[in-house]
């Protein structure tokens, strides 16, 4: 066996402790498979005497991380503070400085600062992992870089927030509304006391652009990634759903047309015989096409301390092995920058949701609209009659440009009759 690889590790939260624990446990067998232990020689975190159920005495220690990754007997920093800037970005900068590689799960990071930190780390020679970064559990960054290494990337979807897929599901099983479903996953420890992150559509942006990137072989860009989230989606839009056909999930969906690229995340309606239809709770799972394997199909846990200690773990075993590919596939100063489609060019179906007072001519004045931005209406749904009270009207449409669409919404939101603002959800076919 060759010396053993050390590491230093920054940040010691769920995934921190996860990581400790895992090398404590499988250490005789991550030897083997490495051909050379793996040894922890430096810790790094805001508070040492807190209890995170695992003991650090035997590690060095340092108050400040960036010293650490300076300074530390390690051949390996790895970073897991989060955040797009701030401590992580510095850990980070000032290991590639003192020439070490790099290992990380933030996604945020990645995303902000993925390109020029890995330009920096090719110019002296070192790399960074961070397979944790996107999906939890599930070797996705792998998947791209190795395993379909051979293939020119058509498309890839998917589910790759933990946090909405839970809720979604619970919302759908138990047939309650979004804020009561929200509560339950805060106290469950699936959502932060401020959800936005997930709930919003960010966190599945961040993932999506660096999938993008690895898979196109173009720069990250996460401000031109479309997001929306899931706050509007009702009881009533799940089980609607469920009687057309389709279920309700957040994918990132992100492909190649010509030199420009499409990237969004946003609700959709998917069917349910499609590969995502039927991943349930806080399991993320992701699709890739490539131009000769055709589909493939990736699932597993989204986050967690073991899933993401594993997906950590992963990288520091290539590294351990002499294994090492470029950050984003190809190497960071042949990215290109790939303009994005806007949003108002993509064409599809939808669902539409009104809340409209119930009275005559209502409909009449919607089928106007309809008609005037020639948007083809497919099924029209209406479950209760309540003259002059609010009550919900759903239609879907046949495939339309999202610009007529939203102009349409627009519209209908200025008729005295509808009530609340108008909700869309896009309908997709998800060929494969």
């Amino acid at each position: 066996m060759s010396g053993a690889l050390r590491i230093a590790v920054a940040g010691l939260g769920t995934v921190g402790a996860g990581l400790l624990r895992l090398i404590e446990e499988n250490g005789d067998i991550l030897a083997l498979r490495c051909g050379r232990p793996i040894t922890v020689t430096a810790i790094s975190a805001r508070d040492q005497s807190r209890d995170r159920g695992i003991a650090i005495e035997g590690y060095q220690w340092f108050d400040d991380p960036a010293e650490m990754a300076r300074n530390a007997e390690a051949d390996i920093v790895v970073e897991l503070i989060g955040g797009a800037g701030g401590p992580a970005k510095a850990v980070c900068e000032a290991a590639i400085a003192a020439k070490r590689s790099i290992v990380t799960a933030n996604k945020a990071l990645i995303a902000h600062h993925g390109a020029e930190l890995a330009i920096a780390a090719e110019n002296v020679g070192v790399t960074i992992g961070y397979e944790a970064a996107v999906a939890g559990g599930i070797p996705i960054i792998k998947a791209l870089r190795e395993g379909l290494a051979g293939n020119r990337i058509t498309g890839l979807y998917g589910i790759l927030n933990g946090t909405c897929n839970f809720i979604l599901t619970t919302m759908r099983q138990t047939e309650r509304e979004f804020a009561d479903v929200l509560a339950e996953a805060q106290q469950l420890g699936y959502a932060e006391v401020d959800p936005g992150f997930d709930v919003d559509g960010v966190d599945a942006a961040h993932k999506l652009a660096i999938l993008a990137s690895v898979a196109f072989g173009c720069r990250v860009d996460f401000e031109n990634v479309y997001t929306e989230g899931i706050r509007r989606i009702t009881a009533l839009d799940i089980e609607l759903a469920e009687t057309l056909g389709y279920r309700i999930k957040l994918l990132g969906i992100a492909c190649r047309q010509g030199e420009m690229i499409e990237q969004r995340v946003h609700p959709c309606m998917v069917p349910l015989g499609s590969p995502v239809a039927h991943v349930e709770d806080v399991f993320n799972a992701v699709v890739v096409n490539g131009d000769f394997v055709g589909s493939t199909v990736y699932e597993g846990r989204g986050a967690g301390a073991g899933p993401t200690a594993s997906a950590v773990m992963a990288d520091i075993v290539d590294f351990a092995r002499g294994a090492t590919t470029p950050v984003f596939n190809i190497p960071a100063r042949d990215l290109v920058d790939r303009t994005t489609v806007p949003m108002d060019r993509h064409v599809g179906a939808y669902y539409i949701r009104l809340m409209v007072v119930d009275r005559p001519g209502v409909f009449a004045d919607i089928a106007a609209i309809l008609r005037d931005e020639a948007v083809s209406m497919e099924q029209i749904l209406q479950r209760t009659r309540s003259p002059n009270e609010a009550v919900p009207l759903v239609m879907t449409t046949h495939e339309v440009g999202e610009a007529a669409m939203m102009r349409a919404l627009k519209k209908f939101a200025a008729l005295e009759t509808v009530v609340e603002s108008p909700y869309v959800i896009r309908i997709e076919k998800l060929d494969d």
